[in-house]
């Protein structure tokens, strides 16, 4: 994986074979990060990555300037090489080794954006169950975002507070957003 943009741009990060990781590709990531750019600006916003896997969108947000990252991962080796690439590139991330679910249910934090990319096999009702638990415990500020990403055989439209979904090859963001009152 590399880091797309921002000051570490064009950086490749190599996790360890042995990590339960499935890396969200550079052609999504890239895409992603264009939509994000008409509503954030990186520098002054705060971040929570969920089911962080390799850190590889907490570490293209810090390239771009956000300076509050916070990642969430129930694997310690996870944990442990992102807490590692952070240090070696003096990024400011912060690692938490926590079930996802148990940490949203417990947690108290208001963040811009949620980004979640939970095993692609987990059930419809799991991928709900992270908006869900989201905005029933109102991590997110005002105009913030939750993403979900998952494959094309999941669709997460029905799901409440969903706004729109962006396909990219296999890969699907689905956007979660507070309703306007």
């Amino acid at each position: 994986m590399r880091i797309i943009s921002g000051s570490l741009k064009g950086r490749k990060i190599i996790a360890p074979k042995k990590l339960p990781i499935r890396p969200t590709t550079d052609m999504a990531k890239e895409s992603l990060f264009n939509i994000l750019n008409n509503s954030f600006y990186f520098d002054s916003i705060s971040v929570l990555d969920l089911f962080a896997g390799s850190g590889n969108i907490s570490y293209e947000f810090a390239s771009r300037g956000t300076s509050q990252i916070t990642c969430v991962d129930q694997d310690f080796g996870c944990i442990k090489f992102i807490k590692q690439t952070a240090d070696s590139f003096n990024l400011p991330i912060q690692t938490i080794k926590s079930d996802v679910f148990k940490f949203l249910e417990k947690a108290t934090m208001k963040t811009d954006i949620i980004f979640a990319d939970p095993p692609y096999n987990f059930p419809e009702e799991e991928f709900a169950k992270i908006a869900e638990l989201v905005f029933e415990n109102n991590f997110l500020l005002e105009e913030g975002v939750l993403i979900i990403e998952h494959s094309k055989h999941t669709d997460l439209s029905e799901v409440k507070h969903f706004s729109y979904a962006k396909n990219y090859g296999s890969s699907v963001f689905s956007f979660f957003e507070n309703e306007v009152s």
